[in-house]
């Protein structure tokens, strides 16, 4: 596995050599609980939109879709497109690079070009792409059209996705341009995560930020993407909401800078049905129950000093064993926690990082399960400094 070493500490220089694995990882010193092997796991605010002559995106063809019976939600409101624009052209950021995920109908694209974007669009769906492709020959060739799923992008998984896409590839081809972790984002992504396997997607998109693979092989590309409710607020959750915190929150705070930029009532998205043809979405549910209904606008931005000594992209897996360790037991002490996952002196280890023998887990800011990481890695007293049962292995989703 490649790891970008540029702007990196000596010890994740050195440990990237090595490729980001398990059989590098575990040398930072772990032991299991069961000594058998273990089994394979897995400022735009006068900024208003307008259609080209003959664009009108219910003009498509009606053929229907060969993508699956999956439906894609597609933003087809000049409204919506028109709240979206500025959160990604900040007159304080230099990134104009966009990387849109299935922009479908390209109200979006159209919407950001105008505003000095240049756009790579992805669309899986072929039926869009002779549209996006003539939308791009009357924006000045700023849009560049790519057929492809970017949610099948470096799939994580041990099966075969078919069909796959290599970002390596892809990024090459389109010339972007490599930073250093320290520096700026070469590009943003922006687009809409699909309804079945949006869990799946926001569990990948952590592994490839903190292992530095996928799109992070280019830099702190920041992600801007429509989720559903419930999720949106379990990355956003801290201890003052305890129902919702869970290692998911902890891991995305710790990795990126999270906001909530927009709301959208769900209803206001289009989808592409088997028919072929655009409409507003159809719902099991009660009429009621999907006005209620919203999607969160939020934008994921990894944080410069994500990386440190003692957190890198070698070991960033122990990071996540340990925080799905204690939340297994949210409401014990985490003091308790400790003795199971280290042999390192827990009373030691809580005095480091300044918390009390009361402490319980979701008392525990993101930062504070950071800190109490690198405590642990940093023990220089012990030469195994983690202990972890075979049904914890982690699971690459």
């Amino acid at each position: 596995m490649w790891v970008p070493v540029a702007g990196l500490p000596m010890r994740l220089t050195l440990s990237a050599s090595s490729g980001a694995g398990r059989s590098c990882i575990w040398r930072s010193g772990a032991a299991r609980w069961k000594d058998m092997p273990a089994r394979n796991r897995r400022g735009l605010s006068d900024f208003q939109p307008q259609l080209l002559p003959g664009q009108d995106f219910r003009d498509l063809p009606s053929r229907p879709s060969k993508c699956g019976v999956e439906s894609k939600r597609y933003l087809t409101s000049p409204r919506l497109a028109e709240t979206v624009v500025p959160f990604l052209l900040r007159d304080d950021d230099p990134c104009k690079l966009i990387l849109e995920c299935n922009p479908g109908p390209g109200i979006l694209t159209q919407a950001l070009i105008q505003g000095g974007a240049r756009v790579i669009a992805l669309e899986s769906d072929k039926t869009f792409i002779p549209h996006l492709q003539s939308l791009g020959e009357k924006l000045g060739g700023k849009l560049h059209v790519v057929h492809c799923d970017f949610f099948k992008l470096d799939p994580r998984s041990f099966g075969v996705v078919k069909p796959t896409v290599d970002s390596r590839v892809l990024l090459r081809d389109l010339e972007i341009e490599t930073l250093s972790w320290s520096k700026g984002i070469p590009l943003k992504v922006v687009g809409i995560f699909p309804a079945k396997n949006e869990k799946k997607m926001i569990w990948k998109f952590l592994h490839d930020i903190y292992s530095c693979t996928s799109l992070y092989r280019y830099g702190r590309v920041e992600l801007n993407f429509f989720m559903n409710e419930t999720d949106c607020q379990k990355i956003m959750a801290n201890p003052q909401n305890r129902n919702l915190y869970q290692a998911l929150s902890v891991l995305w705070q710790v990795a990126c800078e999270v906001k909530l930029l927009h709301t959208e009532p769900w209803s206001s998205f289009d989808r592409y049905t088997r028919a072929g043809q655009l409409g507003r979405p159809e719902c099991r549910e009660s009429l009621e129950q999907q006005t209620q209904q919203n999607l969160c606008f939020i934008q994921c931005t990894p944080r410069r000093n994500l990386f440190t000594e003692n957190l890198t992209p070698v070991n960033y897996d122990v990071f996540f064993h340990m925080l799905k360790q204690c939340f297994l037991k949210r409401n014990a002490k985490l003091i308790h926690q400790l003795h199971s996952l280290s042999p390192v002196d827990a009373v030691g280890v809580l005095k480091k990082i300044k918390q009390k023998g009361t402490t319980k887990i979701t008392d525990m800011y993101p930062l504070d399960f950071k800190r109490l990481f690198e405590t642990i890695e940093c023990s220089k007293d012990y030469s195994c400094k983690w202990l972890y049962d075979d049904f914890m292995e982690d699971v690459i989703i």
